[in-house]
């Protein structure tokens, strides 16, 4: 499941995207217009800075941007920096995995049943980009929400 974290930022990433190119806004101004705490925003953009996803500039006429163009932003990139793996277990995972104590990798059904989870959790979010979800409307929103 995604994370508050990981939706935080997904929101805050589409209102950069829809700045100007090379806008940037406070941190104060995304909180509010998103309904996120600003606490938390703060390290939660902070994160995705650091993960080379935005850039951001100290002083009165500063505040964050994005680093690339939103074509140039994966979308399942984002959410692997923020929530780490997609895979529901560890011992699912691509690369963060751990093997179960409890069963053997080649022959147990969760963890077989959990990889193709994976895979078609990345396989969608990692064919978004960020201008791509920036850019559904409403109806492909809930078109979208009614898929999943």
């Amino acid at each position: 499941m995604l994370t508050k974290k990981g939706k935080y930022g997904l929101k805050a990433a589409v209102h950069l995207a829809r700045l100007p190119p090379g806008g940037s806004t406070q941190v104060a101004d995304i909180a509010e217009t998103n309904n996120i705490p600003k606490k938390f925003l703060d390290v939660i953009l902070g994160e995705l800075r650091n993960a080379g996803f935005l850039s951001s500039k100290k002083g009165k006429l500063g505040g964050y941007r994005l680093a690339k163009a939103p074509e140039d932003i994966v979308v399942g990139e984002m959410i692997r920096a923020l929530d780490g793996p997609l895979a529901p277990f560890p011992c699912a995972s691509r690369n963060a995995y751990e093997p179960c104590e409890d069963c053997d990798m080649s022959t147990c059904e969760v963890r077989l049943l959990m990889v193709r989870v994976r895979d078609a959790i990345g396989t969608v979010l990692d064919t978004y980009t960020l201008a791509q979800m920036r850019d559904l409307s409403q109806e492909q929103l809930a078109s979208f929400v009614d898929y999943i």
